[in-house]
């Protein structure tokens, strides 16, 4: 730790110093480098969502284009996918001019980080000076910006941990929610406790958040959480590994794999007894490079090619059900509204798995609205819905309830005319961001008819 750092004062509430870089130009470190992602000593005995360290950083598009965004870096103690004690990173930012008369809102964004890698972090992939092309949470920055444009606070939470564990269950949910309990502790972001939170993500991210979601009664009710938008949330990452092993796409689920047989002793035991040398070296590999990387280099790649027995079989063993069959949502349906993005012309998720989600989901008394859209495909939705998303957030900000009318909607997003109004203010804003302007209050969500 720097010599410069400063100490925030010790409380009942928080009996150590907390510490506080004040570097925030330095070129950022890849997290297994960098002290900052370490934990404390004693931190196990820590309320979760308490801060153990606290840095400013500078944010940059691409890591190249500086962004004029405050934003504060928290190292916190969460739990892991066993319920042990674990520190986590979230990225923090504020809007510039807050509401005075009203707490500001909160989002916890959660990244489709989708890699095993910290250069997929978006702690590190959002700083000013990160290598890390083919990290999408550079591109997702546009999204972030919007919700900054609605004058909402936002925390972006490591939510894969500090391993990069892809596609655990339960460990992403209390990542988040940890997040937005130490974002609304840290005295100086100025967030009150009360604030309104909302939770947003997509494909990868949106898995995340709905485990978020199904967490949050049992793990951190005191929270106001008023609703929670899961774009393509995968649902059921069995299926979607099957679905995806030998396509275009077949690199993400041999992320997957990569990232859970740190997990799971049993996964790793039959990987190690069926894989080909060569499987071997090419999982390996996997564990550094960048979605896009991964997706690049593994296109069209069948796993069977890794293996010495068909893939079928191994599937098909008891262990490996077990270990996908506890990847499944749907475990503890969430008590708050959700809101539920899924294009019907998908080609990553299948969109009867969604449907079999919204399904669960409501039968529990989820409180369900379902945009299935008919045109979409996976990439074009997520911008493409970010005004629909956006306004339905508003509106549980707001305290508004739910509209009866869109709970089932499956008229094509391309055919609404308030997309495209939508589209051209994200333009503008993601301009702003091109330029490194400071971004304006220019809400998405008032667009969406």
């Amino acid at each position: 730790m720097s010599p410069h750092d400063s100490a925030a004062p010790a409380s009942p509430e928080r009996p150590f110093a907390a510490r506080h870089e004040t570097h925030a130009g330095r070129r950022p470190r890849l997290p297994r480098d960098d002290d900052f992602y370490s934990s404390t000593d004693g931190f196990e005995d820590l309320a979760p969502g308490t801060v153990l360290r606290s840095r400013d950083v500078q944010l940059a598009f691409l890591g190249l284009v500086p962004q004029p965004v405050r934003a504060v870096q928290l190292n916190y103690r969460t739990t892991d996918l066993r319920g042990d004690p674990m520190v986590a990173v979230t990225t923090v930012l504020v809007p510039d001019h807050p509401d005075d008369d009203r707490p500001t809102p909160i989002v916890s964004y959660q990244c489709a980080i989708d890699a095993v890698t910290g250069r997929c972090f978006p702690s590190y992939a959002l700083r000013r000076g990160a290598k890390a092309i083919g990290a999408l949470p550079q591109l997702e920055f546009l999204l972030i910006s919007a919700l900054l444009a609605e004058g909402w606070a936002v925390s972006v939470p490591d939510h894969e941990g500090p391993k990069g564990l892809w596609g655990l269950p339960f460990e992403p949910g209390y990542v988040a929610l940890d997040g937005i309990r130490a974002a609304l502790s840290f005295a100086p972001l100025g967030l009150r406790p009360d604030a309104p939170v909302g939770l947003w993500g997509y494909s990868g991210g949106g898995l995340a958040t709905a485990w978020a979601a199904e967490m949050y009664d049992a793990h951190a009710p005191e929270l106001n959480l008023v609703g929670a938008v899961l774009g393509s949330p995968v649902g059921d990452l069995g299926n979607t590994y099957t679905r995806l092993n030998g396509t275009f796409w077949s690199g993400l689920p041999a992320l997957v794999v990569s990232a859970l047989r740190h997990v799971y002793p049993e996964l790793d035991r039959i990987i190690d007894a069926h894989a080909t040398e060569s499987g071997r070296v090419k999982l390996a590999r996997l564990q550094s490079m960048t979605t896009v990387e991964a997706v690049v280099r593994f296109m069209f790649t069948d796993m069977d090619a890794f293996l010495d027995t068909p893939l079928d079989e191994v599937l098909a063993l008891p262990e490996v059900r077990r270990v996908f069959d506890s990847l499944r949502l749907g475990q503890s349906p969430p008590t708050v509204p959700v809101l539920l993005v899924q294009a019907c012309n998908d080609r990553i998720v299948a969109v009867d798995d969604i449907d079999a989600l919204a399904r669960t989901y409501a039968a529990a008394g989820t409180d369900v609205t379902y945009h299935r859209d008919r045109f979409s495909e996976h990439m074009l939705m997520h911008p493409m819905s970010a005004p629909t998303a956006l306004r339905w957030l508003r509106d549980r900000m707001d305290g508004r309830p739910v509209d009866e009318r869109r709970r089932r909607t499956a008229w094509p997003t391309l055919l609404n005319p308030s997309t495209y109004l939508g589209v051209v203010r994200l333009a503008s804003i993601s301009a702003k961001v091109f330029s490194g302007r400071p971004i304006p209050r220019r809400k998405l969500s008032e667009l969406d008819r």
